[in-house]
């Protein structure tokens, strides 16, 4: 599993870090593969409410988020770390978070679905200069509509007060301790699904699809990756659209080196059709003999439809 964790401090090891980096060793501990992105350190503009994410469900804005908007869509979970500023996030951070606008529209304006929205898990670090009780309330509102945005649910917060200079968190002597068992913690559930990948030549059309269908169905009984033995820079835009067509949001998503898979033992691997000769440890190997067919409309939604199908039945025989 990919976990993605955000750290929204501005100070460079603080408090708000070391609590992110002990949940994350929990994590860790587990297996869990991790990516943190220090916010601050991202060149982010803030959203200008222009409207135009509603036209056409993307950002017109180049910066940092063209390339953070396809590692939220690959993160299983999402974990966000943050100090409290004004009972809200620092600037940085809601800077990020507007930005995020664009999957709201893509699902609630566009209706589309992310596949991995069906089980992916949002999870909230958060410290406090103040002892109030309602410290953490606007932050905790944010958050959750934040997740409800980019497709996670939000799981559970872990937040301490009375936490100001840099070092504070050592006042609480249980606090990296608890943030390192809420990380095992976390991602145990993660732990148990089965392993499948999907394989084709390019890792652009048929291997993408199943993946998605298997992801959208069952995500939470497997974890699901595809690949190519040589794969495309980008998704057949055909692919996009038939897919959109039932719901399904494969845009921030690209086709994956089998180099990068490699790593992992599969319950099962799937090959879309024979001759391949790609190098994976897998208990299990299918060939599904899908042939490529000539690139129109008519027959990308054909494949789309014997995949979705194939797919359904393989749910029914693994659960």
């Amino acid at each position: 599993m990919f976990v993605l964790a955000l750290l929204g401090s501005p100070r460079k090891g603080g408090n708000t870090e070391s609590l992110l980096f002990a949940f994350l060793e929990g994590i860790k501990e587990m297996g869990g593969e991790i990516k943190v992105l220090n916010i601050a350190e991202k060149r982010i503009f803030p959203c200008i409410e222009c409207g135009k994410c509603e036209k056409n469900g993307f950002c017109f804005i180049k910066d940092d988020m063209e390339e953070i908007y396809f590692l939220l869509r690959q993160a299983d979970a999402v974990i966000l770390a943050t100090p409290v500023f004004f009972y809200n996030v620092p600037a940085q951070l809601k800077a990020f978070i507007d930005r995020c606008q664009v999957f709201w529209v893509r699902r609630y304006i566009l209706n589309l679905i992310d596949p991995k929205a069906t089980f992916r898990l949002g999870f909230l670090l958060t410290v406090g200069a103040t002892k109030g009780k309602n410290l953490f309330f606007g932050i905790e509102l944010t958050a959750k509509y934040f997740f409800k945005a980019i497709g996670a649910k939000y799981k559970k917060k872990l937040g301490f007060k009375r936490i100001e200079k840099k070092g504070d968190i050592i006042y609480h002597p249980t606090a990296l301790k608890e943030a390192y068992l809420e990380g095992k913690k976390f991602i145990k559930s993660f732990k148990k699904r089965k392993k499948i990948i999907f394989i084709s030549q390019k890792n652009a059309c048929r291997s993408h699809m199943a993946e998605a269908f298997l992801q959208y169905y069952a995500g939470k009984y497997f974890d699901v990756k595809s690949a190519g033995i040589q794969p495309a820079s980008n998704i057949d835009p055909l692919v996009i659209k038939v897919m959109a067509e039932k719901g399904i949001d494969l845009v921030y998503r690209r086709p994956k080196k089998i180099e990068v898979v490699q790593e992992d033992l599969y319950d099962l691997l799937i090959q879309m059709d024979e001759g391949y000769k790609a190098i994976i440890s897998a208990n299990k190997v299918e060939n599904w003999n899908i042939k490529k067919k000539e690139k129109n409309i008519k027959n990308i939604r054909q494949l789309r439809d014997e995949i979705e199908k194939r797919i359904k039945n393989l749910i029914k025989n693994l659960i």
